[in-house]
């Protein structure tokens, strides 16, 4: 059964869209690696005494056709999120927008002025065409952290939380856990401002947002950039009533976080997301190893071995020749 839940996972379009990155993760693999690290959610710039945080998201082209408002909230949500999870606070976020004429875009532009009012990050600028064939966005952030939450501090002994709003509803069509667009925007960003606080009171230094490829797909990164192994505990993860586990899975919530955190610090820092009545979760942890592992009612298999398969490329791991 457990095996079988794991086949299916593996196939899912989250993780096989992450192993798309491998073909960024060859081409600019080695040119800034001295610099910055590549395959955290966001580029960290050492800048003064902090880092500058760079990232963009593209935004899947089904979701502009069929949900346009939702697609432009989502655009500046995810990159808001990007940034908040490697300790950083949003400064600003430009776009760029193709459409086939300017009244066609008019849902996506209202999404994106909704979320950016809500999460209080202003929009400065970009590139718009409003002659294309079809309809594209992409958006890019800045932000700045004084200390970072990264994906490459797991250790093993960490102990795994999944903090996550459980407050929302999946949309109809897509694999989204919706707990923001109805919320009130002050509390979307105290719930945020919990991120920053971690990096600088040092209560954690790993950390992910959940994103396509839900909890495993956050998990397979987080653990191949550390260099590290991890037990996932399928039957301590909280998921939504009347919501099936394979579907959690691999859902992308609103507000999802996957932190790796040292074992004397894990009671103070759930303190602070269920201070906001946010679930924070015990789900696993970090082991020796490249082998990352499902267990559920007793029973464990194999869900990736970096060994054998990369799943970003990110990673100083030797992986076997499989051709041999």
């Amino acid at each position: 059964m457990l095996a079988a839940l794991a086949a299916k996972l593996r196939a899912s379009m989250g993780i096989l869209h992450k192993q798309d990155i491998q073909i960024t993760a060859r081409g600019l693999g080695e040119q800034w690696n001295d610099a910055i690290l590549l395959g955290d959610d966001c580029a960290a710039i050492r800048d003064r005494d902090g880092y500058l945080l760079l990232a963009a998201e593209g935004m899947l082209p089904q979701l502009i056709e069929t949900d346009p408002w939702f697609a432009g909230w989502c655009s500046v949500m995810v990159n808001v999120s990007d940034i908040y999870s490697m300790g950083g606070e949003p400064i600003a976020i430009v776009d760029t927008l193709w459409s086939q004429s300017p009244d066609s875009i008019s849902e996506l532009l209202a999404g994106m002025k909704a979320a950016a009012i809500a999460y209080q990050v202003p929009i400065v600028g970009g590139h718009t065409n409003c002659r294309s064939p079809y309809n594209a966005l992409s958006v890019a952030i800045l932000g700045r952290a004084q200390k970072l939450l990264t994906s490459f501090n797991a250790q093993p002994n960490d102990i795994l939380l999944a903090a996550i709003d459980m407050r929302g509803q999946f949309h109809p069509d897509y694999p989204f856990w919706n707990a923001a667009t109805t919320a009130d925007p002050q509390r979307l960003r105290q719930n945020l401002s919990i991120l920053p606080y971690l990096a600088k009171s040092e209560l954690c230094d790993t950390a992910k947002d959940i994103s396509m490829g839900g909890i495993i797909g956050t998990l397979l990164m987080l653990t191949e950039t550390s260099n590290c192994g991890a037990i996932l505990d399928l039957d301590r993860i909280p998921c939504p009533e009347h919501v099936p586990l394979e579907r959690w899975l691999i859902a992308f919530p609103s507000y999802g976080f996957l932190l790796s955190i040292r074992p004397e610090n894990v009671e103070a820092v759930q303190a602070l997301f269920q201070a906001q009545n946010l679930v924070c979760a015990v789900v696993g942890e970090v082991q020796v190893g490249t082998e990352v592992i499902l267990r559920s009612q007793g029973e464990s298999t194999l869900f990736w071995d970096f060994s054998q398969q990369s799943l970003t490329g990110f990673s100083d791991q030797p992986v076997a020749n499989l051709s041999k």
